[in-house]
């Protein structure tokens, strides 16, 4: 099964395409990479597949579904390139954070029921911060701040996992450390991942499955070759 697919999709801010007619799909269970220089239109590509712009023409399945149609956005997490560091200063604990990325199931002035909590400490044990939940979220490096932005988009159990640049800002170790756990809730959670990434040599080793973006194109990538995009 196709978890994601675009067909002749094409989108442009005014006269300036961004995205021409591309074609591409990801299997239930698959890991791939976007890759591409800056300005090539990745970001936007993400935006697209979030609901958050309508393109110009072509059409986006997700979970077999089009786009227009589709209901089952709670399948689908999403992790933006500054994660929560906009929030880093924001007085809330690890647990109110990511139950707050819950409230489409609690519901407004609501106390979350023991299976939100249950979800939330499943979450945090995911990414290896479930001994942070009374943390103060401006008391955490940046590493653990990332790896709290993914525990909000895992705690609703999403089948779809979408990132930006996840590891942006963030030093070595506390990347390779990201991308590890990446790999385990694909490989053994079964977590369908697209990930934007310029961290070609990592994403070599992450997937085989690698999209190019350029020029308002896209193209299936060689791991082998991304040496030349470094």
């Amino acid at each position: 099964m196709k978890i994601l697919e675009a067909d002749d999709l094409s989108f442009s801010y005014g006269k300036t395409m961004v995205l021409d007619q591309i074609r591409f799909s990801l299997d239930e269970g698959g890991f791939a990479a976007l890759i591409g220089f800056n300005g090539a239109g990745k970001s936007t590509l993400i935006r697209l597949l979030l609901g958050e712009l309508t393109p110009n023409s072509g059409s986006i399945r997700l979970m077999g579904q089009e786009i227009s149609r589709f209901k089952g956005w709670s399948k689908i997490g999403y992790v933006p390139q500054e994660g929560l560091n906009r929030q880093a200063a924001f007085p809330a604990s690890v647990n109110e954070v990511v139950t707050a990325s819950l409230y489409h199931q609690i519901g407004l002035f609501r106390w979350p029921s023991k299976e939100n909590r249950e979800q939330v400490r499943t979450a945090l044990e995911l990414v290896g911060m479930q001994d942070y939940g009374k943390r103060m979220l401006r008391e955490l490096s940046g590493g653990q701040r990332q790896r709290v932005a993914l525990a909000q988009a895992l705690a609703a159990e999403p089948a779809l996992l979408l990132l930006d640049e996840p590891t942006a800002g963030l030093d070595v170790k506390s990347a390779g450390e990201f991308y590890a756990l990446l790999r385990h809730l694909n490989r053994e959670h079964g977590l369908s991942i697209l990930m934007v990434s310029h961290d070609v040599q990592e994403v070599s080793r992450l997937t085989n499955t690698v999209f190019r973006l350029a020029h308002g194109k896209i193209t299936q990538q060689d791991p082998k070759e991304l040496n030349r995009f470094v």
